[in-house]
This record gives structure tokens, C-alpha cells and sequence, in this order.
């Protein structure tokens, strides 16, 4: 049929919505397809994005340099370790990441510090989530209440599963731990930090008994907005004597509920 030929009421060229669905997530849709598999392009970024999730696992926490911005910020961090002694056994023993090593418990005891909250930043499963979240999330708590968080112990954990931060507050005499760390990566997010509140900490604690605040990141939950979420919980559970079932969030934030407790991840 020629152009002249064809029906002047043509329909046009039919519109993949999913392309359309593809501008508002990071989640790999639409990828379109070259016979019966995934175009190059498509694959390419697919085993990319698998790469930097395992590097993100097997990242080291640079100490040091986090040290430096907590310290800028008016932070002066505790080091502490869990009892997993490298990288490899942390990640094949989760049970060994939920409790210090003797050396770390015995420092704590020492130390002779005490405040109503303790923030335990933990790599977890990825370190670079701490790395990039952890000091910009201290300074956007500092915006929201200044006294209540530059009051607060700030400890930094390598090896640390989010249990650990019970034995962390503990034996700091806290009524308040504040657990940030870096979350088990996706394929669209590496780094995502968690956030873990638990009242009066202790060795047992269940994650019944905590609240979770999740993907904290720019391309996820904004610092402010985190920050925001995070403080008002924090001060429920001191004035209320409670964390996990028996908190939600009610600060009228509008994003959801995302403090409800949670299964344990990292």
C-alpha cells in the first residue's frame, strides 16, 4: 500500500508506557530487548552495578578519614571492633559481628563516658554508606536539636552487625543507642545507610525492640528528612521509655512509616 493508499485515521506509532515508568525509578525496566536477550548497553550496566555491590561488601572503612569529619563537627569518636577479626570470617559469622572483641568491651568499661545517647556507626555491609552518610547525617541531626546531639557519644565499630550496638550502649550506660549502618547493597544502591534506635540497650536486645529508618541517602530518604524522623523518634523513646512495637512514628512527616522494627539485615 502506498502513502496514499494508507488510512487517513492512522493510529500513531504505539507508546511503551514502561518507558515513560522508567523516569521516575532506578529499578531496570524498559531495557528493551535484541532477540531474546537483553541489548549490550542493558547488560553491561547490569554487571556493572553487580560489581559495586560486591566491592561495597568487601569494602574497608576508612577510620581515619571518618574520625576527621566527626571531629570537624565537634565529634569525638571511640574506635571499637567486633569480635570477627577480618573481613571474610565477619561476613561467614554474623554472630561473631554482634559482640565486641575483649579488648573493645574492656575499653568501654574503662572509658568512663556516659551519655543519654550513643551513636554506633558501623560499616556494616557497606562501608562506603558510612563513609559518604554518616557525617552529613550527624551535622543535619545537630540542625534539628543542637543540644541534644552534640551531647551524645558518637563510637565508631568496624566488623559491626546491628546487635552490636546493644553491647556498644550497654556498656556506655546509655539510655538511647543510635545504630547507623551501611545496609546490604541493591543493584541500584551500594550505599544505603540504615538507621536503628533501641532503648535502653543491652546484650539480648530482639529487633522487636528497635526502630528502622532506611535508605538514607541523597537519591533515597534525604539527610533533613532523616534527620527529622530520627530526632522526633529519638525523643518519643526518652519520654515515652521505649523502642521497636511500642513506637511509631507519628511526627507527621508525611513520607510513611518507615520506622516500624524490622527484621535485622546487616
Amino acid at each position: 500500500m502506498s502513502g496514499a493508499d494508507a488510512p487517513r485515521n492512522a493510529p500513531a506509532a504505539f507508546a511503551d508506557p514502561w518507558v515513560e515508568l522508567r523516569r521516575h525509578t532506578p529499578a531496570r525496566i524498559a531495557l528493551g530487548r535484541a532477540g531474546s536477550a537483553l541489548p549490550t548497553q542493558a547488560l553491561l550496566e547490569f554487571g556493572l552495578a553487580h560489581a559495586r555491590a560486591r566491592d561495597a561488601v568487601h569494602a574497608a572503612l576508612d577510620v581515619d578519614a571518618l574520625r576527621v569529619q566527626l571531629r570537624a563537627a565537634g565529634h569525638a569518636a571511640l574506635q571499637v571492633r567486633s569480635a570477627a577479626p577480618d573481613r571474610a570470617t565477619y561476613l561467614m559469622r554474623p554472630d561473631l559481628g554482634r559482640k565486641l572483641d575483649a579488648a573493645s568491651a574492656q575499653a568501654l568499661d574503662a572509658a568512663g563516658t556516659r551519655a543519654d545517647i550513643v551513636v554506633a556507626i558501623e560499616d556494616g555491609l557497606s562501608a562506603p554508606a558510612v563513609q559518604k552518610h554518616a557525617a552529613p547525617l550527624l551535622a543535619a541531626l545537630q540542625a534539628c536539636h543542637a543540644a541534644r546531639w552534640e551531647s551524645a557519644q558518637t563510637v565508631i565499630a568496624t566488623q559491626g552487625r546491628v546487635a552490636l550496638g546493644d553491647e556498644i550502649g550497654g556498656r556506655l550506660g546509655a539510655k538511647l543507642v543510635v545504630v547507623m549502618i551501611g545496609e546490604r547493597p541493591g543493584l541500584s544502591s551500594p550505599d544505603s545507610l540504615g538507621l536503628y534506635l533501641t532503648y535502653a540497650p543491652r546484650i539480648g536486645r530482639s529487633d522487636a525492640e528497635r526502630n528502622c529508618i532506611s535508605n538514607v541517602r541523597p537519591e533515597g530518604l534525604p539527610y533533613a528528612a532523616a534527620a527529622r524522623r530520627l530526632d522526633w523518634l529519638c525523643s518519643a523513646a526518652l519520654t515515652r521509655g521505649l523502642t521497636g512495637i511500642g513506637l511509631k512514628d507519628e511526627s507527621g512527616s508525611g513520607l510513611g512509616d518507615v520506622s516500624l522494627p524490622i527484621h535485622e539485615l546487616p
